[in-house]
């Protein structure tokens, strides 16, 4: 499939796990605390700041030859997070023309059905393509250690979604939009060893079915954008296919292109800890120019990261944060 390349690229966290105002960053990263006062931040008070939830959500632009084309990628666990955050971050949601969900989990799904709401209020009501995999609306739920499952919150239908304000689009096959712009990713091989998803996860296909194991999430997906003269840049929303394996295939897919970043989550917390030494020692294969750990990644996992490759190469991601790449 065709990839454009992007003249830039503007990153937005919407939603994040963590809040850091303070920290000092690369000058292609502006903090939230500038961002708000921008907006008209007068006065230092909680209720001007963005909240932090378990999840994640990035709004990014691509700036391409007919002009910026914005994507949704993820709406993060709940309505008020977007709500909040995307007021006071002033998010144009007039832009945003399409979106995606990376896979079937509630902390990257609750948030979009407030998203939508405020994208058609702002565009005149018109649907967004919405990008959806057709795995991701079974059950889903975590086995107890006393072997009892606690359910997550579904995924809504593709008739859901349209009520929503989306025009779903349901496939496991890679998919282009926005003038080319965006690539998301098909289903994701699983070549590593030490890379086994989600332990512990189960799913059903119906209320009277029984659960069974699901640690593979093959409906997780990834996004590429193609920057000139810095070459890819890659989301990962969760990695519970393993960053490591993500990024094999987006070399397959994009041979010879250099690895320009990777941001998103990682999930090198809990119970894949264990995975943290290898996922280091093969990254650096890749030769990454920047690393941009978000959400489930861990903080295990990023002071090791920081370690391994240096404060100029791992840039964490926080609320509010802007990346212009």
């Amino acid at each position: 499939m065709p990839l454009q390349q992007a003249d830039a690229l503007d990153i937005q966290v919407l939603v994040d796990n963590v809040t850091d105002a303070l920290s000092t960053t690369p000058v292609f990263v502006t903090r939230e605390w500038a961002l708000l006062q921008k907006r008209g931040m007068r006065r230092t008070t909680g209720g001007a700041l963005c909240c932090a939830n378990h999840g994640l959500s990035l709004v990014i632009t691509a700036h391409g030859p007919a002009g910026p084309r914005t994507l949704l990628f993820d709406g993060g666990p709940v309505d008020y997070a977007i709500e909040r955050n995307g007021t006071r971050l002033g998010i144009d949601f007039a832009a945003i023309e399409a979106a995606m969900l990376s896979h079937g989990h509630w902390d990257h799904a609750g948030g979009i059905p407030r998203a939508l709401s405020m994208i058609n209020a702002c565009n005149g009501g018109r649907a967004i393509p919405l990008y959806l995999h057709p795995g991701m609306f079974q059950e889903r739920g975590g086995r107890q250690p006393d072997g009892g499952v606690l359910p997550m919150d579904r995924v809504p239908l593709p008739a859901q979604w349209r009520e929503y304000g989306a025009d779903p689009r349901v496939t496991d096959q890679p998919v282009t939009c926005l003038d080319d712009l965006f690539w998301i990713s098909g289903e994701i091989p699983r070549l590593t060893s030490y890379e086994k998803g989600l332990l512990g996860q189960v799913a059903r296909a119906a209320d009277d079915a029984p659960w069974q194991p699901d640690p593979l999430l093959m409906d997780e997906r990834f996004l590429v954008v193609h920057v000139k003269d810095k070459g890819l840049v890659v989301f990962s929303a969760c990695s519970h296919a393993g960053i490591v394996n993500v990024l094999h295939e987006a070399r397959s897919r994009f041979p010879g292109t250099k690895l320009h970043a990777v941001m998103g989550g990682f999930h090198l917390s809990g119970g894949t800890e264990t995975a943290i030494p290898d996922t280091i020692r093969d990254l650096g294969e890749f030769r990454p120019d920047l690393i941009i750990p978000a959400h489930c990644t861990g903080w295990r996992a990023v002071n090791a990261l920081t370690q391994a490759f240096g404060e100029s190469v791992v840039v964490p991601a926080a609320v509010g944060k802007l990346f212009s790449l």
